[in-house]
């Protein structure tokens, strides 16, 4: 076979690909728009006010940081202040005006997510399976995707990666500098990136890139550094120094405890959110910390003592940032959908069974969030103490199925 034949850029090929992306942003919408039906309307629990205040206060001309507190990284803050111009405060116009932005922020991860399988020269079949997964997934996940800004870095986590497989390493390690910019998640795949353009580019390509990466991130944060260093400290500080979040690993296993009566839940109402409370609760939130960084250094060395390709570099970013979530002493529900276009990117059997493993633990967030949430959160409901603990179980799973060392066959002599 000729070069000529076997590259990605043939017109037949072309065809499929943009006929597949355009079938799944088609997809996506009507997901979208199914959301705002039925069930899925019951008792929705939004972060919109809280966005919409800080939109209302830029807008008003007051400098984040330095005249109120922003728990979010600087890039976060346009999606904030967009959803706020000309609504008059009023709440429905900006929850309205936020989700038309999301929207577009989700097919901007679907395009990335087709981008990125254009330069992985994927089959149609695998175009078609990834694609198809990610446009129907919110409708496993739920009306928390409707109102959490978070496909915001994800479509720019997607979008990065997309042009590095692309070989535009250095805009992509710009791209993956605002994503990261705008939460702080996206830098978990930096250091398998950079790997990845220093055994394939060289040591200098691969600097130049970390350069890029941290000079974005600088551009992003450094005006308001300089206005305020103690409000961005803050910011930051407020994040890392929270507790055991309830839905977390460690408090899922409090949470069954719990339900056996080996222990008493203490809630600790802080840092914006519901907590465990407690000396144990505290332990077990510095255990996870350290067990995350582990697994997180884990995987970096893993992917740097294997080839560099293409494909090993998706499902090791997959993995680090599966290992994040599941790790991370806090777990909200809106953190699975960083997830949604990276996981089924994977290919083959591996990304088929990953996929089917974060359908699971899309399911189970929904059966319990928005609906049992307060029971759980304030009274611990058996029920969803329960759910909570098997889908902290199958984000594990999820984790060793992206990891797992792929099996050698057998040498015959």
């Amino acid at each position: 076979m000729s070069t000529t034949q076997e590259r990605w850029s043939l017109p037949a090929e072309r065809r499929v690909a943009l006929a597949a992306a355009l079938g799944a942003l088609a997809v996506f919408g009507a997901a979208w728009a199914l959301l705002h039906r039925g069930f899925y309307r019951r008792d929705q629990i939004v972060d919109t006010p809280v966005y919409q205040r800080y939109g209302d206060e830029m807008l008003d001309g007051k400098v984040p940081y330095l005249d109120f507190r922003v728990e979010y990284p600087p890039a976060a803050l346009p999606v904030f202040v967009l959803p706020a111009i000309g609504d008059g405060h009023d709440q429905r116009t900006y929850k309205r005006n936020f989700e038309r932005l999301m929207i577009l922020c989700g097919l901007l991860a679907i395009a990335g997510l087709a981008l990125a399988l254009s330069a992985l020269r994927a089959e149609p079949e695998r175009l078609l399976a990834a694609l198809g997964f990610a446009a129907l997934a919110p409708l496993a996940l739920g009306s928390v995707i409707l109102t959490r800004f978070d496909l915001w870095p994800t479509a720019l986590l997607m979008l990065g990666l997309a042009a590095v497989l692309a070989e535009r390493r250095r805009t992509g390690l710009g791209v993956l500098g605002l994503a990261a910019s705008a939460k702080i998640f996206p830098v978990v795949v930096v250091p398998t990136a950079l790997t990845y353009v220093w055994r394939r580019y060289g040591r200098r390509e691969a600097l130049v890139c970390a350069g890029l990466f941290a000079g974005v991130a600088a551009l992003c944060f450094l005006p308001f550094v300089r206005l305020s260093p103690g409000g961005v400290w803050e910011s930051l500080h407020r994040q890392a120094d929270r507790p055991l979040q309830i839905e977390s690993l460690g408090s899922s296993f409090l949470l069954v405890a719990h339900q056996f009566g080996a222990w008493t839940v203490h809630l600790n109402l802080s840092h914006g959110s519901q907590n465990q409370g407690g000396s144990l609760a505290g332990a077990l939130a510095a255990i996870q910390t350290v067990v995350q960084a582990l697994v997180l250094l884990g995987l970096w060395i893993a992917f740097a003592r294997g080839p560099a390709t293409k494909e090993r570099l998706v499902r090791y970013s997959a993995a680090g940032v599966a290992a994040f979530v599941a790790f991370g002493k806090v777990l909200s529900p809106q953190f699975l959908i960083w997830l949604l276009p990276l996981v089924p990117l994977v290919r083959g059997r591996r990304g088929l069974a990953a996929s089917v493993v974060l359908a699971v633990a899309l399911v189970l967030t929904q059966l319990w969030f928005p609906y049992r949430y307060w029971r759980l959160a304030l009274h611990q409901d058996a029920i969803a103490s329960w759910l909570v603990f098997a889908r902290d179980l199958v984000l594990i799973l999820l984790v060793v199925v992206l990891a797992m060392p792929r099996r050698e066959p057998a040498r015959t002599t």
